[in-house]
């Protein structure tokens, strides 16, 4: 028994590595499909490239980690199923569960280490990768000049080239504004061509320009009162050389103590100290909001019963009316005048109440929705890794039934329930964040999906029932009264 645990392990292993990496590949180029107009033209070096991959790949590996066991649990039974392997150990009294037996210790000890990853590895990672990939957006980009198009990437001038000779790099018909000394357009330069490049540590700009001329005029401040005249100069050059400071070209590390603090970079004990000092702060705020509304004093103080939940001195107040008063009647018996007065001042009261609505509510919804976002990623944590052990009990009896291996008929299923547990996680996540539903029920609507389907599946493979045959489909139409549809079956079969 042990030689056939080690073959099956041996025969899991190679699959579940390759299906690993190249899950990690795939979602490391949507990434760079993703962020490819912060990269191209920042002039990076390749070892801040290289490093912004590795940090990326990390927050990869969460969602690499399930669809890896699924397709590789799906390819090994597959392929026993298809090679004769599984019917061979079945029929000498071995069970699909003791099959199954050995790959259950490594999607437990893969799903521990998941969740080990997410709650500890991860959040540096995260940090490092976010302030990273921050510093690169903020990064200038090298300049590039457009043909027709003002170009004031480079501070103090405002640069028009006429056309561009893409092998050459050289410019043609060059206009050049001045504006170094904070002026307007007192001195204009025009050239026939030039070239601009910048020095190999990003700190100067150099341009050479050839066959122009230079205008330039006198600062009006500085002319006579009176004078409705002002000197003015031309220069004509053969060759120019311009060389100007540039800032920002340069790549400059930003602070990680600026992130630290989002949810994406806290572990689980961090992310509850999270949620409660926000929780406290978000519920005082709606207390104080919810005063400011001016209602009767009884409906104000179970309010505030409702929103202050650590309040140990809170009374309960029973808000049920001791006496009740017709004000229909109390209204029809007034002069008009009276009515006048009663109706503006509960157009008032109502109006009032409106605008303070309206004033507090975008800022507590967004506060809400912050707050919401650390209780999901602490969620997040734990379903993302019951994940891994969940598609082992899927993909295991579903190679069993499918019976085929490789990198075919495995590779489809899988993506097609990976997208499918996407769409049903991202759902319930969605209704979570935006208060629809609970947030527990929201973050584990997935796992309560498809976990019974893993359930199901197991049972069906260990009973050896006949799923993926048309003649279990025909009469079951049949049964229904089908017979159209059964016949078709049959014809197929």
């Amino acid at each position: 028994m042990k030689r056939l645990h080690w073959y099956i392990i041996k025969s899991f292993l190679g699959p579940f590595f390759m299906t690993f990496f190249i899950v990690v590949f795939v979602l490391l180029m949507q990434f760079l499909w993703k962020y490819v107009d912060d990269l191209v033209g920042k002039g990076l070096d390749i070892k801040v490239l290289a490093e912004m991959l590795f940090y990326a790949s990390f927050g990869l590996l969460p969602y690499a980690f399930p669809l890896a066991m699924l397709l590789a649990s799906i390819m090994t039974f597959g392929s026993f199923g298809e090679n004769y392997e599984l019917l061979a150990m079945k029929s000498s009294g071995i069970s699909l569960y003791r099959i199954m037996k050995p790959l259950m210790f490594i999607a437990i000890l893969v799903t521990f280490t998941a969740f080990y990853f997410a709650n500890y590895v991860l959040p540096h990672t995260n940090l490092r990768f976010t302030t990273l990939l921050w510093s690169v957006k903020q990064q200038r980009p090298e300049l590039v000049l457009q043909e027709g198009v003002f170009t004031s990437e480079i501070d103090g001038y405002s640069i028009r080239i006429g056309s561009k000779d893409k092998k050459t790099n050289i410019l043609y018909d060059l206009l050049i504004y001045d504006h170094t000394r904070n002026r307007t357009n007192e001195s204009v330069t025009v050239a026939d061509s030039g070239y601009l490049r910048i020095t190999e540590d990003k700190k100067f700009m150099v341009l050479n320009l050839y066959n122009g001329v230079n205008y330039s005029e006198e600062n009006r401040q500085q002319a006579r009162r009176g004078q409705e005249t002002y000197p003015f100069r031309r220069d004509n050059f053969e060759e120019q050389t311009i060389r100007v400071k540039v800032r920002g070209f340069d790549f400059n590390r930003r602070d990680e103590n600026i992130f630290r603090n989002t949810y994406r970079m806290l572990n689980i004990e961090q992310l509850r100290f999270m949620e409660d000092s926000l929780g406290t702060d978000y519920y005082g705020r709606l207390r104080n909001f919810m005063l400011q509304i001016r209602i009767n004093s009884p409906v104000t103080r179970k309010i505030h019963n409702l929103t202050a939940q650590h309040d140990s001195l809170k009374r309960e107040v029973d808000v049920a009316a001791d006496s009740i008063f017709n004000f229909d009647e109390y209204f029809e018996k007034q002069d008009k005048w009276v009515k006048a007065e009663i109706t503006q001042a509960a157009l008032s009261e109502a109006r009032n109440n409106v605008q303070t609505l309206n004033m507090y509510d975008d800022e507590l919804y967004n506060r809400k929705k912050n707050l919401n976002k650390y209780t999901m990623e602490r969620h997040r944590k734990y379903t993302l890794s019951l994940a891994v052990l969940i598609f082992f009990f899927i993909g295991a009896p579903l190679g069993a039934i499918i019976r085929k291996g490789g990198l075919g008929m495995p590779v489809v299923v899988s993506i097609l329930l990976f997208i499918a547990y996407y769409i049903v996680s991202m759902t319930g996540e969605k209704s979570a964040r935006e208060d629809i539903w609970d947030m527990f029920a929201g973050m584990w609507f997935s796992t309560f999906i498809f976990l019974p389907v893993g359930i199901w599946l197991s049972y069906k493979a260990a009973t050896d029932a006949a799923l993926m045959s048309a003649e279990t489909y025909s009469k079951l139409f049949g049964k229904l009264g089908l017979e159209k549809l059964s016949n078709k079956f049959k014809k197929r079969k």
